[in-house]
């Protein structure tokens, strides 16, 4: 009898999580269930699923609405139906169009239920086409009417739990409306009767019309749906066939084999061979294929790209160049990326600049068929902060309040109002607010993907499915990951100005060279990689100078124990010590010590707890897999943790061990099982990190200018420019000569991009370097007038930051003239045509004020092309030192001036709040500081600028850092 209900995926409407409300018909008694929620089938895989689990019958539909306006219910049959559903849904929602009041689409295989206040005339309905009846409409509705008609259905929905949830409910629409809750209207919110009833209770409601249940019994029994989950959906053959694609696939791997390592290495031939099996068994060649494609695509059009993922633990992978991670000198377990055992897809993360990934969009589009393929959606949710925004506006609250409350991680309601708030605040924890688009997920299937959802087209432009990467696991579609990065756009552009600046070209690729070359292993030593991909970071640059890292395995290793739950569990600190004294390890047994004596006895990769499952415990490497997958957390309740542990402890009995000895071996493999990396991944980061460095290092001008038109690194664009000034590089400011929108490089003179003045408009921007291309150079003020036509607000900025110091006359005579001139550009225009002579100025002599200028650059760049520290007041500089004292002065306590560049917040274990600092001191150099907790309240970090630090020279395994005791902000120079 519930035709109408649905969950909080009707989003800002329903409140019902799916399960909860398969749960509470499951309790009621309730058979049969519909779900329909508003313009949207996002969970309907997940209701079927959970329905099936629970025996109640499922059914599918939508309901149909424009605003506030209820049009009508579309209920489907059977999966034909259910398909027109998806189709009809995608159709409106890519246009963005109001839906038709009477459905525009044929009705067979679908129920059409108008709602009774709202509905067609009588005679013109179609066989399908029926009037739903509430409770409350029944006193509307005549008997002589219900038994003359063959077209009225009970019509109950269901919305939300209870008060509580009604309330929530509420909430929610004045979200949707961004409104105040007051100023809500009756339409713009559900009845709160939109609650489950007792069947019976509906029955005893519709009593009199027996006809009316009979007709709502009827379309339950006539609508069935079947969905098959688990089952491969994705596009099934690269060529025409399996065996086609098999032996392509076998083609390629083989030539790739010897191209990587030679005609008669048997050794990798038999991986091969071994993977190809695997793959084949899977059914996984064609997934495989499309990926070698995609990328043989990107080199055709000149895209950098980097595999990684568990994707490079295959040699197949790596033969067919979409990764350049050598899984057989690195010792990657194929298995950790494929096997029998493994019930997940395999994981390909491909990234490509951020510049070309739409093009890669594009041919995946053109190539595979926009109907078979989409962006795969994800669900945003509302968190905590959002809620409190958004909760604030709700009740009215002022913005500054808001802004407090956010800011507080924790607040005792000093009123009523934000009682409500923090009260119904965690009531919407988690639930769905809107629907996006996955960081990079693509999927390509077989059948057309409206058969499983619907398709959407948001801003961005792609089709996207409304389903997410959970889901789409679950049911059968396996995405491809193509992800951005910004590191890989500064390699490209490094590249591309490489060669037109200094006209050579760079092999990037030739990656053992990279590995092998002294220089380089000398700057990863001494921690220089500022701009470097993923080793840039203050604590990636101190973790490489503690290591004295020097080599690609070490850094391998670094990539991996630099994350957060590695750092926080000690093993990062472990590490660092077996490292620097690996004769003091001591190793659990001679087997652990084979297995583990690269990485010191620590597990740092999820590799190793592979390796460790396997050789030590007896396991299956493909079993192994599935273990480490449990003891990250995955599959614990499928029991396969429990069965693995049981099979590990057996095994070591009859191998002999004692039984305390497996004891501690299994504790460090759960204890390390939850923060280790994939070894691939790694890998392949520290590829990219080597080939970041070579740029940097051999051609550091033209790295840092990627850098910075890429708007991508750990820092702000102004110390990039710092870097550059530091390699050598002559930076001058914005000028309409030689600067272009981006940042650009002439030999060793780099000019700074329009697209970096604040208040210039981007097209004005665009336009400046565009008709000095056509026009050439621009001669004087007269001659800018009339070519760009400037409005007096943007000739000011340009003026303000030099730009047309090519002109000769400084900035206070350009201002006066410019803001005279401008009024008459018309006039000035028109003269020219009869060569009319220009009035001339005479204007006094104008003083120059160094400060004024750089106030103008801060203003308008945000940072100083040139000195930063011109700012500061020589006299503060008295009696301080700079970091590169600091090895002369440990344990002492000393003064310096820094300049801020980062800060990172973390709390102690006792969960108070402390810092690291990142400064510049007066010679340029990087300096690190610590802050704990005492410092941190007595002397908090009030934003970017100078400040005087007083603390105390510290030293771990060779690395300096100031813990600071005191500290003070200082102000810029006046004059």
């Amino acid at each position: 009898m519930f035709l109408n209900c649905k969950t909080w995926f009707s989003f800002h409407y329903g409140t019902y999580p799916t399960q909860d409300l398969v749960d509470r018909a499951v309790k009621l008694g309730i058979g049969t269930l519909a779900l329909t929620n508003i313009n949207s089938t996002a969970d309907c895989w997940d209701f079927v699923s959970k329905c099936k689990q629970s025996g109640i019958k499922p059914i599918l539909g939508t309901e149909i609405r424009n605003g506030n306006r209820l049009c009508y219910i579309l209920l489907a049959k059977n999966n034909d139906g259910f398909l027109k559903i998806h189709e009809y849904l995608s159709y409106h929602k890519q246009r963005d169009i109001d839906f038709p009041l009477r459905p525009s689409l044929s009705l067979e295989n679908l129920w059409v239920i108008y709602p009774f206040e709202d509905h067609p005339d009588l005679d013109s309905l179609q066989e399908e086409e029926l009037i739903g009846i509430r409770m409350d409409d029944l006193q509307k509705l005549s008997w002589q009417d219900a038994l003359a008609q063959d077209c009225w259905v009970v019509l109950h929905a269901v919305t939300f739990q209870d008060k509580f949830n009604y309330n929530l409910h509420r909430i929610l629409r004045a979200i949707a409306k961004n409104t105040l809750l007051s100023k809500l209207t009756k339409a713009d919110f559900a009845s709160s009767k939109e609650v489950f009833v007792e069947e019976g209770t509906l029955v005893s409601a519709f009593a009199r019309y027996p006809s009316l249940i009979s007709k709502t019994v009827q379309v339950l029994k006539s609508c069935s749906i079947q969905m098959e989950f688990r089952t491969d959906k994705n596009k099934k053959y690269f060529t025409a066939s399996e065996e086609g694609d098999h032996e392509l696939l076998t083609k390629l791997a083989v030539e790739g084999c010897k191209i990587r390592y030679g005609a008669q290495n048997k050794e990798a031939l038999a991986r091969v061979d071994k993977e190809l099996k695997i793959i084949q068994h899977q059914g996984f060649n064609a997934y495989f294929l499309i990926v070698w494609d995609m990328l043989r695509y990107a080199n055709e059009q000149g895209f950098y790209h980097v595999g990684r993922g568990s994707g490079a633990n295959s040699v197949v992978a790596y033969c067919l160049r979409i990764t350049d991670v050598d899984p057989i000198k690195l010792d990657l377990y194929f298995e950790r990326f494929l096997n029998p055992n493994r019930s997940s897809p395999p994981d390909f993360d491909i990234d490509f600049s951020w510049k070309d990934r739409d093009a890669i969009f594009d041919y995946l589009f053109i190539r595979y068929g926009r109907q078979h393929v989409s962006l795969l959606g994800m669900y945003n949710t509302f968190q905590r902060r959002a809620i409190i925004r958004e909760m604030g506006k709700v009740f009215g609250l002022p913005k500054e309040e808001i802004d407090a409350l956010v800011q507080q991680r924790e607040w005792h309601p000093e009123d009523k109002i934000q009682a409500l708030i923090q009260k119904y605040g965690a009531g919407l924890v988690n639930f769905p607010n809107h629907i996006s688009v996955h960081a990079g997920g693509v999927l390509i299937s077989e059948k057309p993907l409206k058969h499983y959802a619907v398709m959407d087209l948001p801003p961005k432009g792609f089709l996207t499915l409304q389903m997410d990467m959970f889901e789409a696991d679950r049911i059968g579609l396996f995405k491809f990951d193509i992800l951005s990065q910004r590191g890989l756009g500064h390699i490209k552009d490094a590249l591309q100005l490489i060669q037109k600046n200094r006209g050579e070209y760079v092999d990037i690729h030739q990656v053992d060279k990279l590995l092998q070359d002294p220089v380089l292993a000398d700057r990863i030593r001494q921690a220089d990689t500022i701009g470097c991909f993923y080793i840039e970071s203050p604590a990636m640059r101190q973790l490489l100078g503690k290591l004295k890292c020097s080599d690609y395995t070490t850094l391998v290793a670094a990539s991996s124990i630099i994350r957060p739950g590695v750092a926080q569990s000690g093993m990062m600190k472990q590490y660092i010590e077996r490292y620097h004294d690996p004769d003091k390890v001591v190793y659990l047994h001679p087997k652990m010590k084979e297995l583990l004596k690269e990485t010191y006895g620590v597990m740092v990769y999820q590799e190793d707890v592979i390796k460790v499952a396997h050789h030590f415990g007896g396991i299956s490497l493909e079993e192994a897999d599935v273990l480490r997958r449990a003891m990250s957390g995955k599959y614990r309740s499928e029991n396969k943790f429990e069965l693995m542990r049981a099979k590990f402890f057996s095994n070591c009995k009859d191998r002999g061990y004692d039984d305390g000895l497996t004891a501690e071996v299994w504790r460090q493999m759960e204890s390390f099982g939850g923060y280790s990396f994939a070894k691939g991944h790694s890998a392949s980061f520290a590829v990219e990190s080597y080939q970041s460095l070579f740029l940097k290092t051999y051609y550091p001008t033209e790295f840092y200018v990627a850098v910075i038109n890429n708007f991508g690194g750990f820092y702000r664009t102004e110390f990039y420019f710092h870097e550059l000034q530091r390699h050598g590089a002559v930076v001058e400011l914005p000028c309409l000569n030689h600067s272009e929108y981006l940042t650009s490089i002439q030999g060793n003179q780099v000019y700074v991009g329009f697209i970096h003045i604040q208040g210039l408009e981007q097209a004005f921007g665009q336009l400046i370097s565009e008709e000095r291309q056509c026009n050439g150079p621009y001669q004087d003020l007269n001659d800018v007038l009339k070519r760009l036509q400037p409005s007096p607000e943007q000739l000011n900025i340009l003026i303000r930051i030099s730009a047309l110091r090519f002109t000769g006359l400084d900035k206070k005579t350009l201002l006066w003239e410019a803001n005279f001139r401008v009024k008459r550009v018309a006039e000035l225009v028109t003269e020219d045509l009869f060569g009319k002579e220009e009035v001339q100025f005479t204007l006094p002599q104008f003083e120059e004020n160094r400060m004024e200028d750089l106030k103008d650059e801060i203003d308008l760049l945000g940072f100083v092309v040139g000195d930063f520290f011109e700012l500061l007041d020589p006299k503060h500089l008295c009696g301080t030192v700079t970091a590169t004292s600091f090895k002369d002065n440990l344990g002492q306590q000393v003064n310096i001036i820094g300049r801020l560049v980062t800060i990172k917040e973390t709390r102690t274990i006792k969960m108070d709040r402390m810092s690291f600092g990142t400064f510049l001191d007066y010679e340029g150099n990087w300096l690190d500081t610590v802050h704990f907790p005492i410092t941190m309240k007595q002397y908090p970090f009030q934003g970017s600028g100078f400040y005087t630090l007083y603390g105390r020279v510290m030293e771990e395994f060779g690395v300096f850092s100031l813990e600071v005791l005191s500290m003070k902000k200082l102000g810029f120079k006046l004059g």
